[in-house]
């Protein structure tokens, strides 16, 4: 007899947690002596980069000098900082790594001002010199990308001086986004409402999510809705004078390093057209009838009279199936072989080595990531729980960890690091092969309708959604550049014009529903930055339709660019690495094929519905 037990995911204490499901810091470094030797270590790498100072434009040799130290303190640096971060994220409670983490902080920000003469005495270097230079001296091959791109960006270089001065008010510049975060985590007071079944909670972020995701009662999920909404519309004012401090910042640092927009300041660093951005906002706005149907389909299931925002969580069948992590890592394991047996190799040494934090422990952070580190292994977090999304979201992370460890195995340091704008193409693109993957191995009616669901899901909160934000961000920061007002009202006007224009009637407005601006992060946090998940998404899915559909010979090729490009980390412009995996993303075919997949598979979880019924 074989008795088969699910594993334990409520630990009352870190230390109850077997090693094999958390992280394994002496990868990085044996204990905190051979740390303290690297972060003094960075001191003298510094020192070496001051001493080249005045001497650049004198010789090739004198430029390697520069580059190799640079490269030496950077490599330090990212595991002198994640072998704290990463020991402080799973332990968020220890005074000591905060302490520690403080210290890298501290040291870190000392490099701007030291370092400000760097960019203006190397671009000093005429062009035509560069290129002698490179041709002539070997060593500097790994560099060359950098070296190049920067007389591109030669018009944007500040002046010591300036560069300088800018440097001082960095610190200036990130007090509006502080303020959001003690505005929405420490000063923020929920409100407490009473359930139909007596029970009183307080409606915390994370409460909110488990009433709308779980309570059947609809006059619950509104009460739920109400009183986190209450909270933020009450501040909307302050919300609305941080965020416009926030682009205000951003206006003034795009200007002083010549750009002609927030937009072009975020996009030029990394060569993506204007068009990029622009059309992925107006194709999706005018094919929004996708979502639209889901959310009729919703409605109806559900049987609701009138469907509010809130409603778009619940569950459209009762579906609680446990996947204890195990065997989440074999269904994964498993859904990856279209990408190769190499592939799925790597993916089998990440889920068993010390790679992975699985559980939630007392003072761990919440959500899940994955983060590499040069010349060791990704680290990947989890708060894994058993349930069908985080079976999703063991797939996703392991794409981002896949795609850092192709990269760091191909690429030198200097080119090792991809970008956000492909940083979402691995992850999804796992995703998407998990879905086929269950689909095809289950037959439990309630299962499937459960993976459309979240697969609809994902393409809404990921392509649609992000778009969404993306149009807003855009419109906003346009006010600001044309001096124009910004102000709550203003906002909340312009959410709703936006808001219309992709739900149209199918939901039902409320006192809050021009709202959700006040408490989206990214906004506070990251501009401009919302816009490449759905970018991603989009190359992923034609990479996807590549690498499944057509000839043998048709898929073994694309399959060969796609890994090319997981292997390519930052070597080129991401929207040169997507053209030669198969992806063009200033033309709408990308775009279009999602919100077409989109619309395939609202119909195939209305035919999976109708099984059920009969």
């Amino acid at each position: 007899m074989c008795l088969q037990t699910t594993a334990q995911v409520n630990y009352k204490s870190r230390e109850e947690i077997p090693e094999k499901y958390k992280w394994n810091f002496s990868d990085i470094y044996e204990n905190w002596d051979a740390w303290e030797a690297d972060f003094k270590a960075i001191s003298v790498d510094m020192e070496e980069i001051l001493s080249c100072k005045g001497t650049l434009g004198e010789s090739s040799d004198n430029l390697l000098k520069l580059m190799t130290a640079q490269e030496n303190l950077m490599k330090k640096a990212y595991k002198v900082y994640q072998f704290v971060s990463f020991q402080s994220t799973v332990d968020t409670r220890n005074m000591d790594l905060q302490a520690k983490l403080q210290k890298v902080g501290l040291l870190f920000a000392g490099f701007g001002p030291v370092t400000a003469w760097i960019s203006p005495e190397m671009i000093a270097i005429p062009e035509a010199t560069m290129k002698q230079w490179l041709a002539e001296n070997k060593e500097l091959d790994v560099y060359k990308f950098e070296l190049m791109d920067m007389y591109r960006l030669q018009k944007h270089v500040l002046s010591e001086e300036l560069g300088k001065l800018v440097s001082y008010y960095s610190q200036v510049s990130e007090t509006a986004g502080s303020v959001f975060e003690a505005l929405s985590t420490a000063d923020i007071e929920f409100q407490e409402v009473e359930l139909s079944d007596g029970s009183k909670v307080t409606v915390t972020p994370g409460m909110y999510s488990q009433i709308t995701t779980n309570n059947k009662n609809q006059a619950d999920r509104r009460k739920a809705y109400e009183a986190i909404y209450d909270v933020y519309y009450k501040n909307k004012n302050t919300y609305a004078a941080v965020y416009n401090g926030i682009i205000q910042s951003e206006w003034a640092n795009a200007r002083a390093r010549n750009y002609e927009s927030c937009l072009d300041a975020s996009l030029e660093g990394n060569n993506i057209p204007k068009d990029v951005y622009l059309n992925l906002i107006k194709t999706v706005k005018e094919n929004t009838a996708p979502v639209q149907k889901y959310y009729k389909l919703r409605k109806k299931v559900l049987g609701l009279e009138k469907y509010y925002g809130f409603d778009g969580s619940i569950s459209l069948v009762d579906f609680d199936k446990k996947y204890p992590y195990d065997e989440a890592v074999k269904i994964v394991t498993e859904s990856v072989l279209p990408l190769g047996k190499e592939y799925q190799k790597k993916l089998k040494t990440a889920t068993a080595s010390g790679w992975l934090d699985v559980y939630e422990n007392p003072g761990k952070r919440s959500g899940a990531f994955s983060a590499g580190v040069y010349g060791v292994h990704p680290y990947m977090l989890l708060n894994y729980d058993e349930t069908l999304e985080y079976v999703f979201t063991l797939a996703h992370e392991l794409g981002h960890t896949m795609h850092t460890t192709l990269s760091n195995e191909t690429q030198p340091f200097t080119t090792s690091n991809y970008t956000i704008f492909v940083a979402e193409v691995a992850s999804t693109f796992n995703e998407r092969l998990l879905l086929d993957h269950m689909m095809e191995t289950t037959k439990d009616p309630k299962e499937r309708i459960a993976l459309l669901t979240q697969s609809i899901e994902g393409i809404i909160g990921t392509f649609f959604a992000q778009t969404m934000f993306a149009d807003y961000e855009y419109q906003v920061h346009t006010m600001v550049e044309q001096g124009q007002p910004v102000n709550a009202e203003i906002l909340t006007n312009t959410w709703g014009e936006i808001a219309d224009q992709y739900y149209g009637d199918v939901t039902e407005k409320t006192q809050y529903s021009n709202y959700p601006w006040t408490r989206i992060p990214h906004f506070y946090n990251s501009p401009y930055y919302v816009y490449q998940y759905a970018t991603c998404f989009a190359s992923s899915a034609k990479l996807y339709k590549d690498v499944t559909e057509g000839s043998k010979t048709e898929k073994q090729e694309a399959l060969k660019r796609y890994i090319t490009l997981l292997q390519s980390g930052g070597n080129d412009f991401p929207m040169e690495q997507l053209k030669k995996a198969g992806v063009d993303l200033s033309k709408p075919e990308a775009m279009l094929a999602v919100i077409n997949q989109l619309d395939k598979l609202v119909d195939q979880l209305a035919i999976e519905i109708e099984k059920i019924k009969n």
